[in-house]
């Protein structure tokens, strides 16, 4: 590793422990050189994953894309920040377990859907309802008797 303040290429480690989340390794490093120190974070290299969208495109995963929707539809719901990026972890992580390295942008709806209808009925109702274009309020209104079947 190259030091960032004389880029000197040999450093040594001197503590290394995994991060809070324990999706990565913190590493503190020391320049054999001018003996500053320094972090860095060592993570897994996800594969390439690609996202088939209805119109037959494709495009990159992108993690904030999910983060984004589902913020949209926890709209003035009280769920919290950590609660939204828990669910948009476990969609992320079911995605990803596959190992075919492309996914619908349906599977990830059904996935965003299911994680929704656990935290908050309200804010699934608003996503299903952008998801799956709801035409008019008999749509509507067959998802919420879905639902609400679903509570018995």
């Amino acid at each position: 590793m190259k030091c960032p303040f004389c880029d000197n290429p040999n450093t040594k480690v001197t503590d290394s422990r995994d991060t809070d989340d324990g999706a990565s390794i913190r590493r503190r490093r020391q320049c054999l050189s001018c003996d500053k120190r320094f972090t860095t974070y060592e993570t897994i290299e996800q594969g390439v994953l690609r996202v088939m969208k209805k119109d037959g495109t494709r495009e990159m995963f992108d993690r904030n894309k999910v983060r984004s929707g589902i913020v949209r539809a926890c709209e003035k719901r009280n769920i919290s920040s950590e609660q939204i990026e828990r669910m948009v972890n476990s969609i992320e992580h079911h995605v990803r377990s596959d190992p075919c390295q492309e996914v619908t942008t349906e599977s990830i709806g059904n996935f965003v859907m299911d994680e929704l209808k656990k935290i908050d009925q309200v804010a699934y109702v608003r996503f299903a309802s952008v998801y799956r274009e709801f035409k008019d309020i008999s749509s509507f209104m067959t998802e919420l008797k879905t639902l609400m079947e679903s509570k018995k």
